[in-house]
Formats: structure tokens, sequence, C-alpha cells
């Protein structure tokens, strides 16, 4: 049986009781899904942690219906291309820091999505290096921005 994420999504958040549609864009490392539903904040959650719950949901089910599956985000009225925005800038804003003063910046802790994207922004700066570091005494990562050395 072939994933059909779209109509997953679609019968999850029915059985959670909400009234949602969700639309498919296509992306080059799997799909999107973005769900348009009144009640957004219930969807979403506190920091976004409902919402990647769901999607942690919705990617088990498909990979268990075909390994092949696509990997899925789900997103929320715009809320993750938000949230992107705002990391990206506060990672870019550290890297100022660093730059400046020359001192190492850490980042408070973030899920390994987040830490993907500040990684992610921060690549190719030729005078910062980013490392995901564990937070003593807790099972969380946070991200420290050094200089880089020449």
């Amino acid at each position: 049986m072939s994933a059909q994420p779209v109509e997953t999504l679609q019968k999850i958040l029915q059985l959670l009781g909400f009234d949602a549609h969700v639309e498919q864009h296509d992306l080059d490392d799997g799909v999107m899904l973005d769900v348009k539903a009144d009640d957004s904040g219930r969807l979403i959650g506190r920091q976004g942690q409902t919402l990647a719950d769901l999607q942690y949901i919705v990617n088990r089910i498909l990979f268990q219906q075909d390994e092949n599956a696509p990997k899925v985000m789900v997103d929320v009225g715009g809320y993750r291309a938000q949230a992107r925005e705002a990391l990206v800038k506060k990672a870019q804003d550290a890297a100022e820091k660093v730059r400046r003063w020359g001192d190492t910046v850490e980042l408070e802790p973030m899920t390994a999505f987040d830490r993907r994207i500040v990684h992610h922004a921060l690549k190719d700066d030729p005078d910062i290096t980013t490392q995901s570091v564990e937070v003593e005494g807790t099972n969380k990562k946070a991200i420290l921005l050094r200089p880089r050395n020449s």
C-alpha cells in the first residue's frame, strides 16, 4: 500500500476533533502538508511542540505503510516558515556577536529540527563554526557558535 500523506493527516485531525483542510506541496527533500484550521493555536501547541509531535506521528504511520514514503513536514498557517525566519535571524545575530567580540555564544536548548536550521543557516559563514552540545543535567542540546580558526 503506498503512503497517502494528505489522507493520513486529515484522518488523524478528524479523529482529534479538528475541522481542517490539508494541502500538499512537494519539496526537494519530501512533502509539505499545510493545514488550514480555525483552531490553529491548539494544533501548533506551546513552542510548536504539538505540531512537531503531529509531524512525527504522520511520518511514522507513512513509513510503516511504505518504507519509501517521502519525509513529511507539517505546517499550520505558516507557523514553521515564521519560526524558521526568526531562528535564522537569531543565529545571524549571534554570529555577529561572535564576529564582533570573538567570544563563544551559546544559544538556548532546541529541538534537533531547529538545530539543523541554525547549522544550515551558518554553514557557509567563513568566520563562524557551529557545534551542538549537550546541556549539563538534561537530555537537551544547545548550539555553540565560535570564531573559525584561520
